[in-house]
This record gives structure tokens, C-alpha cells and sequence, in this order.
């Protein structure tokens, strides 16, 4: 896996040393029962949850960087949509082909600008909603629609999108990237599985 993030490797490697150290005065209190580490236990999860985000960023770039030139512009727009809390979907076609998993929308034939992925996702524009559908440094169409999971995240129920993006995503290798509308957070998923990004720049 080759891309060019050693700022957000370094961030991993600090992050993660940095959590160890943590954990070895856990164990340390642990064996001179001094205190409780409910707190401690309560920082390390958060700092896990940070990490994760932060991993996933780091790796988002790597997994489009194989597949796209352009995919400094997909993080661009996602980074922008999320800023604006403008929901979006799209689907990177990786190995395998995503047409016979599509139903499909309308035919855009044009090369992937970030500013061309932001005016497809604004709102009211006629292709906003369903997916833009990515081959390569190409958007092949816009408005299409993906097959639906019926998984849930614990007790919370995913929308529409969240789901959209699942069940492409178990049905093949795509990467699919998702931008929610309510909380202008985004995502993406791989593998059936969700994971947070960062968005800002």
C-alpha cells in the first residue's frame, strides 16, 4: 500500500504510543491497587475513537490513491460537503465492476473536479440525490441507486445513505463515501463495515 500521508502515519505512531504509555500505568496501578481506573478506562476509549477516525483517513487515501489521480479532489469535495452539511454518495469503483449491483441514474461522462462533484451533491440540483458513480479519474453518472443493507449499528437506526452504502459495499470491493446531511459528518465503507473520516483540510 503506497501513498503519501507521513504526517497522518506520524499522528498514528505518536497517538498509539502515547495510548500504550497510558496502558502500561494502568497496569501498574493495577498491581499496587492505587486508585481506580474507571476514568482512565473512560480516556483510553476516547482516545481509541480518535485513533480510529484518524486511521481511517489515513487510510481512505490509500485505498483511492491506486485507483484515481484525482482522489485529492474527492477529498476535497467530501471535506467541503461536510463542512456545508450537504449529504452526498459516492461510490469508487476499485476490482470489481459495480454496474450489475447499480440501478443506474443519468450518464455524466466528465472528469472528477471537486468542484464538479460539489455543484452534482447541492441541494435541489436534480442528480443530488442516489450516488455519483466513479471509475478511475472519471464520473460515469450521478443519481444512481445502490442496494440497501439491513444492518444496524446498535441501537441506532442508519439512513438511507449509510445503508446505500453498506449494501454496495457487500456486494463488492467498491469504496464507497458518504457525507450525512444531519450532522455533516463523513464516511466511508468497506467491506460491509462504516468507518469515520476527517474532514477537515
Amino acid at each position: 500500500m503506497n501513498c503519501d500521508t507521513s504526517s497522518l502515519k506520524a499522528e498514528l505512531k505518536q497517538e498509539l504510543t502515547s495510548i500504550l504509555a497510558v496502558m502500561q500505568q494502568s497496569l501498574l496501578a493495577l498491581d499496587q491497587a492505587e486508585g481506580c481506573l474507571l476514568g482512565t478506562f473512560d480516556e483510553i476509549r476516547s482516545r481509541f475513537s480518535r485513533l480510529e477516525t484518524t486511521a481511517a483517513s489515513f487510510y481512505l487515501q490509500c485505498y483511492l490513491a491506486p485507483y484515481s489521480s484525482t482522489y485529492t479532489d474527492l477529498s476535497l469535495a467530501v471535506s467541503h460537503l461536510a463542512q456545508k452539511r450537504q449529504g452526498a454518495l459516492v461510490v469508487m469503483e476499485r476490482e470489481d465492476s459495480v454496474a450489475p449491483f447499480l440501478q443506474a441514474g443519468i450518464p455524466i461522462g466528465a472528469v472528477l473536479s471537486h468542484s464538479l462533484l460539489e455543484s452534482i451533491f447541492f441541494p435541489g440540483s436534480p442528480l443530488h440525490d442516489g450516488a455519483v458513480y466513479i471509475r478511475g479519474d472519471q464520473i460515469v453518472s450521478a443519481a444512481n441507486v445502490l442496494p440497501l443493507s439491513q444492518i444496524t449499528v446498535g441501537e441506532k437506526k442508519l439512513g438511507t445513505r449509510h445503508r446505500a452504502a453498506l449494501g454496495l459495499s457487500e456486494q463488492c470491493d467498491a469504496l464507497i463515501i458518504v457525507v450525512s446531511e444531519e450532522t455533516g459528518k463523513a464516511s466511508f465503507a468497506l467491506q460491509g463495515r462504516l468507518y469515520p473520516i476527517i474532514t477537515h483540510m
